[in-house]
């Protein structure tokens, strides 16, 4: 049988899974940087596409990350207040918490697809030359990080609804 606890876990291991492969990403934007600041300090030599790299291995850590954060209950809350709340009160604002993050979320997606579109018809690269190409494939993570978002901030939601019927 088909549960919403059993929604809200697939969820979670799917976003536990997404966030882990990308934060391989980490050692790579790492290791990008410092090949560039040693290139551009020690030997006055820099390449644009080097660069621009940066920007690209640094958007679906952002875009995904965020997902994982949330999951692992790494991102920011003001605790001055919560802390104090019982707790039903805290899986009450944790439940509307992600509710509005569903529908930040879904307002984002929405806006973000004629833009991710328009890149895409163009064929959008790099205004810079010797710079990356592709540029596109960029921009349609903003849609697809925020979908994960949307799935993240529902399990969220689901977990906050059941725990608070315990309590």
């Amino acid at each position: 049988m088909f549960t919403a606890e059993k929604l809200a876990s697939g969820i979670d291991a799917f976003t536990d899974l997404v966030g882990r492969a990308t934060s391989w990403l980490a050692l790579g934007i790492a290791l990008v940087m410092g090949a560039n600041v040693l290139l551009r300090y020690a030997f006055s030599y820099g390449f644009i596409w080097a660069q621009e790299l940066e920007w690209h291995i640094f958007v679906p850590i952002c875009l995904f990350g965020m997902s994982y954060a949330l999951l692992h209950k790494e991102h920011v809350r003001v605790d001055v207040v919560f802390q104090y709340f019982s707790e039903r009160n805290k899986h009450l604002v944790d439940a509307i918490s992600a509710v509005i993050s569903m529908t930040f979320c879904v307002i984002v997606i929405l806006l973000s697809i004629p833009y991710v579109y328009q890149s895409w018809s163009i064929g959008e690269g790099t205004a810079n030359p010797g710079g990356i190409e592709y540029r596109y494939i960029v921009k349609a993570l903003i849609p697809i990080g925020f979908a994960i978002m949307f799935l993240q901030s529902l399990s969220e939601a689901i977990k906050s609804a059941l725990a608070m019927r315990r309590h």
